[in-house]
């Protein structure tokens, strides 16, 4: 069976380090740590994308896509990323729906407080 999360082949090669080479030439800057400042990261978040170590999430994308001015498929098209649609598995859905009602739970205390 085919491992889907370590998935290098031709048709697909996920490649970070594309991505946050082009926007550092791009905006023209001098490191790793300038795009991770200019990006409101720390630094070892970078290394740790560029290591394969930490996925891009959605805040980092639209972070570095607010930056650059490029839009969103172009940044993923970048690092390889040429998958058309997302899918989010029934896990991811019911723990973002706990965090929602526990964040509302709590914004609702602190009201009464």
């Amino acid at each position: 069976m085919v491992n889907l999360l370590n998935l290098q082949t031709e048709k697909f090669k996920y490649d970070p380090n594309h991505l946050f080479d082009t926007l550092i030439k791009r905006l023209r800057l001098k490191n790793d740590a300038a795009l991770a400042e200019l990006l409101e990261v720390a630094p070892p978040v970078i290394s740790k994308v560029r290591h394969h170590r930490l996925a891009i999430g959605a805040s980092l994308m639209i972070s570095m896509h607010e930056i650059s001015g490029l839009s969103i498929k172009e940044l993923r098209a970048l690092m390889g990323d040429k998958r058309e649609s997302f899918r989010i598995t029934d896990l991811q859905l019911k723990s973002n729906r706990r965090r929602t009602v526990s964040a509302n739970e709590e914004s609702a205390n602190a009201q009464h407080y």
